[in-house]
């Protein structure tokens, strides 16, 4: 290194820590709370799904904190919001952010984390009189729960492929209203905001998000350096036999549905976790009996199965397994979804593994078990996520929760990563 790379090196740490350091709590924390009034629900939770009218109206909250803040607001075609703070050149931006989209009875913090957060880094760049040379854009992510419009992460997946959104525009909710339909109202409730244009991809993409899980608090470590998502195999298994009478069919008589079910549900236990060690995530979540009478034989048993696991070579083995399982008599088995394995960007990694040094913060290196819109914005830019303790790993439930200091901390981890990623050339 140079004597000048040096010293501008050294200017960059210097800016990275001022911006850190101007990260206001009270803000952060009064910010956490006003989006939490959108959707809120009396035992403490909040209830928004995307697109609905309380959505609309925590958007309308955001975008005026924008516009408030000196930045401009634009959308695109899966109504995602990009809020900008201009960067001194005209270079790809760096961005951050996640969802405010919550589950019917979810926390004030999933998604809604990332977006406040970012918003705080503005704030405190803005206090802290610094000009990055990259813009930095804010992005709220359109349907990430997918509760109301199925699939999740749409206005994610649909950023990154763009011919994605004219099968979503056709998809329903529980009262047949499209997604196109709501994309509309979404734009009459924002006429004014302009379509996004830019051609070339971002910089980079920082999501801060809470764990929602507990391995952060079991190791007692505040932050959380995510090296990538795990892949994800989702299975129908229905299984045949024939409904008779319960107290007359002699058990030597019986094809019970129910009973070969359980059996099948037992090796497919025995295999996941054999293959996959402690890494294995197999659940056996929906159970659908027919004909679901108290004295009854089973007829059909259909129940669902989730294997993840971060090893492709250990979800391609669970597949030939599972397909061997169900080639006994009377088994189908039905694939429903797979995606496979996200490793992140091992520079994003390193940055983010010297914000945290900077802040004497101890990190865990982690793989993230749940899904979010870094898994697909990682095919569009170099990726990365952190994350804070969730309080008992729970999340989606209104006990959703993570200590004030955690927050703080992950905000300005996130505010020197991104000060040192929007001054790069």
């Amino acid at each position: 290194m140079t004597q000048q790379e040096q010293k501008d090196h050294g200017a960059l740490r210097v800016t990275a820590t001022q911006a850190a350091a101007h990260v206001d709590p009270a803000r952060l924390l009064h910010a956490i709370a006003a989006l939490a009034r959108f959707g809120a629900r009396d035992d403490g939770g909040v209830d928004r799904p995307a697109l609905s009218g309380r959505d609309l109206d925590a958007r309308r909250y955001l975008i005026e904190r924008a516009h408030a803040l000196g930045c401009t607001v634009t959308t695109d075609h899966c109504a995602n919001l990009f809020i900008r703070c201009a960067g001194t050149e005209d270079l790809p931006p760096v961005m951050t952010g996640s969802h405010a989209d919550t589950q019917p009875s979810g926390g004030k913090l999933d998604g809604c984390y990332g977006v406040l957060a970012g918003l705080e880094c503005i704030e405190a760049l803005n206090d802290a009189g610094i000009r990055t040379r990259r813009p930095l854009d804010v992005v709220v992510w359109t349907n990430e729960e997918g509760t109301r419009f199925q699939p999740g992460a749409m206005g994610s997946s649909a950023f990154v492929e763009p011919a994605l959104i004219d099968r979503y525009r056709a998809v329903s909710d529980a009262s047949g209203v499209t997604l196109a339909d709501a994309l509309s109202a979404h734009s009459d409730a924002f006429p004014s905001l302009a379509t996004r244009n830019e051609t070339q991809a971002a910089h980079a993409f920082i999501e801060l998000h809470i764990e929602q899980g507990p391995q952060l608090e079991i190791a007692g470590r505040p932050l959380g350096i995510v090296s990538g998502i795990q892949g994800v195999r989702w299975y129908a298994v229905t299984c045949t036999g024939v409904a008779a009478h319960a107290g007359t069919t002699p058990m030597p008589a019986r094809r019970d549905a129910m009973t070969l079910a359980i059996d099948v549900r037992a090796d497919i236990d025995a295999f996941a976790k054999a293959l996959g060690q402690h890494d294995t995530r197999v659940t056996f979540g929906r159970w659908s009996v027919v004909p679901n009478s108290i004295n009854t034989i089973a007829s059909s048993v259909t129940f669902t199965v989730d294997f993840r696991h971060p090893d492709e070579a250990v979800l391609a083995a669970f597949d030939q397994q599972i397909a061997q399982c169900a080639a006994r008599p009377d088994v189908m088995l039905e694939a429903l979804f797979s995606h496979e394995p996200v490793g992140f960007d091992a520079a994003l990694l390193t940055r983010l593994g010297e914000a945290a040094d900077a802040l004497e913060a101890p990190t865990l290196t982690l793989t993230s078990g749940a899904f979010h819109d870094a898994m697909y914005l990682a095919q569009h830019c170099p990726t990365a996520m952190l994350f804070v303790p969730s309080r008992d790993g729970i999340s989606h439930n209104p006990l959703e929760h993570t200590d004030d200091d955690h927050l703080v901390l992950g905000t300005r981890a996130l505010a020197h990563c991104l000060a040192t990623l929007c001054n790069e050339p």
